[in-house]
């Protein structure tokens, strides 16, 4: 049977009719460029986090550095005039063959008192930077492991 072209639904101006799939379409798996273009990016986010964590490790054990610094630069200062005092000591020493003693007995306590405290200091400063690694170990084995990965995968 022939039908008329009036009678199509196209030649009145109407959507054409289509047979309904049975099956609905759903979601379509992403392409194997889409895959590829999440994984660099999550790579690229990776490595940012990481160096950020980097920056961040660095800053602190730049500020315990500093800490540490200062005290190891007062105890060198303190000891330094402690060394001072018992140098000044040693030609008040041959004074003391003369009897008077208390202007050398002064200088040596001070002088020792003074070097005493500059030890201390330079002791704190020796434990401050043995406290911790100036160079980041969990961020740069983080690195190197991400690194390694990338290059030679498993």
């Amino acid at each position: 049977m022939i039908t008329e072209p009036a009678s199509l639904p196209e030649a009145k101006g109407m959507a054409p009719i289509h047979p309904i799939p049975r099956e609905l379409p759903g979601p379509s798996e992403p392409s194997l460029s889409s895959l590829v273009s999440g994984i660099i990016a999550d790579f690229q986010k990776l490595i940012g986090q990481q160096l950020a964590m980097l920056r961040q490790e660095i800053r602190e054990d730049f500020h315990k550095t500093l800490v540490g610094a200062r005290a190891l630069i007062a105890g060198l200062v303190i000891a330094l005039v402690g060394g001072v005092f018992l140098l000044l000591m040693l030609p008040l020493l041959l004074h003391w063959a003369v009897p008077t003693l208390p202007l050398w007995a002064c200088l040596g306590i001070m002088g020792g008192i003074l070097l005493a405290v500059g030890g201390a200091c330079i002791y704190a400063a020796y434990r401050t930077f043995e406290s911790f690694n100036p160079l980041s170990d969990k961020s740069v084995e983080a690195f190197k492991e991400n690194m390694q990965w990338t290059t030679k995968p498993k």
